[in-house]
């Protein structure tokens, strides 16, 4: 056997192996990895125990993790998560492995998706969804491809500077590899400045715009006349919301918008150290055949009985890489299903209550910690719904401190925006005693 002992390979096989990669040791094929980063040693793994001595030991593991009352936002949030839902996602009929291409063993995974996708046309105010993407970072980058592919022999995508830092990233690489050139429209006061946007759309040759709303700062952005100037420049416009949101807000179809992407874990997901989440992305009915991701279809089977098949998809989608429109193959299934149940279960009344709770718990956090004279509202006189900036104003109390401090007190305070300034959200989980305790952490501080 070779040297990992759950690795099939033979010293023949690995030998075989090393010779066609042109080296002559393991240790050679990962000489460009820093030393500093490589394993030196076996794992440090105990052996073998009995049940409930391996139950102990993974309850002293989990014994360490700290439970914070969650104030941090900046793209992913608390919400509540109903019980009944992981009880549904757990049911047999939505367990079908991998890509549903053959729909008589497959209705359960293709039903959830065609009523999923229905949700998000109406959420978004769109005609048509897909199901779906990785994330809300990677939905924005293909959003952006997508586009470019749809208005002929533009390369140029503007993206607005509050768009998330972490979105804009993954689009840069993504633009980088497509050929996209992905220009920034500078902020102004936390919302993009509405001059620059209109001269480097006029500057020609746009094939997209992208706005986030609300935006990175929690900020509800006016862009009335957005989707009206993009199309008389022939360029699209993409709105980047947070999923949850747009149960109260004026939706992506209503701004006039063409595509809308972006992250769906506020609805009802946990938060679990980064992942799994869902991207979405949907779009008008003329830009569908450019839509990455499956697409799933409602028809009848020969006895007249309602049924599901993937649709408008050609095969190489999935195996000819070279003629696909994206190479998003898989995509986040269950948390799909999740995303489904959670919307149905909500309905449009019990979503925008949800945002109604959390606007009222952060409005009621940013008013108290005002209160203290130790911070203030970093962009006062904009609207925003249950995320908003604070910069601290009190010497010798920097975001890292307050970050800290709160932790301490099993509160996870925010998100450092910069050294004298923190992004903090509410959600309908924080409590008003939660809301108290973080303003008196704050208040007992000393420079």
């Amino acid at each position: 056997m070779g040297h990992h002992r759950y690795f099939p390979h033979t010293d023949a096989d690995i030998a075989r192996m090393l010779g066609r990669c042109g080296v002559d040791s393991l240790d050679a094929l990962y000489a460009d990895v820093d030393s500093a980063l490589r394993l030196k040693k076996p794992y440090d793994i105990p052996g073998p125990m009995s049940e409930p001595a391996l139950d102990r030991y993974f309850d002293s593991f989990a014994a360490q993790n700290k439970k914070l009352t969650c104030f941090a936002g900046a793209g992913f949030y608390h919400h509540y998560t109903p019980a009944l839902i992981p009880a549904l996602m757990s049911r047999s009929e939505f367990l079908t492995a991998y890509t549903p291409y053959q729909p008589e063993i497959s209705q359960g995974t293709l039903q959830y998706i065609f009523e999923y996708q229905s949700m998000m046309a109406d959420l978004t105010g769109l005609d048509v969804s897909n199901a779906s993407m990785y994330d809300g970072a990677t939905a924005s980058a293909e959003a952006m491809v997508m586009a470019v592919n749809s208005v002929r022999k533009k390369r140029r995508v503007l993206v607005s500077a509050t768009v998330a830092p972490a979105v804009q990233q993954v689009m840069r690489t993504y633009a980088e590899a497509a050929g996209i050139t992905l220009e920034v429209i500078p902020e102004d006061n936390g919302v993009t400045d509405s001059t620059a946007f209109t001269e480097m759309l006029g500057a020609g040759d746009v094939a997209a715009v992208m706005v986030a709303q609300p935006n990175y700062y929690g900020i509800v952005e006016n862009i009335d006349d957005w989707a009206d100037k993009c199309h008389q420049h022939k360029a699209l416009l993409i709105m980047n919301c947070h999923a949850s949101t747009l149960g109260i807000l004026k939706s992506p179809g209503e701004w006039g918008a063409d595509i809308a992407c972006g992250e769906a874990q506020s609805l009802g997901m946990p938060l679990n150290y980064g992942g799994p989440y869902l991207g979405y992305l949907c779009c008008r009915e003329a830009f569908m055949r450019k839509l990455p991701g499956r697409v799933v279809g409602a028809t009848t089977d020969r006895e007249g009985r309602r049924s599901f098949v993937l649709t408008l998809q050609a095969r190489e989608q999935h195996i000819r890489r070279q003629k696909a429109t994206s190479n998003i193959c898989s995509n986040q299934g269950i948390m799909t299903l999740h995303a489904a149940i959670y919307m149905a279960l909500m309905g449009a009344e019990g979503l925008e209550k949800v945002n109604r709770l959390s606007a009222a718990a952060a409005h009621s956090l940013a008013e108290k910690l005002e209160s203290t004279g130790k911070m203030k509202l970093k962009y006062p006189g904009t609207t925003w719904l249950n995320e908003f900036a604070m910069e601290i104003i009190a010497e010798g109390i920097t975001a890292d401190r307050i970050i800290e401090e709160c932790a301490s007190h099993s509160i996870l305070a925010g998100v450092k925006l910069t050294d004298d300034s923190i992004l903090i959200a509410a959600t309908e989980m924080c409590t008003p005693e939660d809301i108290d305790r973080y303003v008196s952490i704050i208040n007992e501080m000393k420079p």
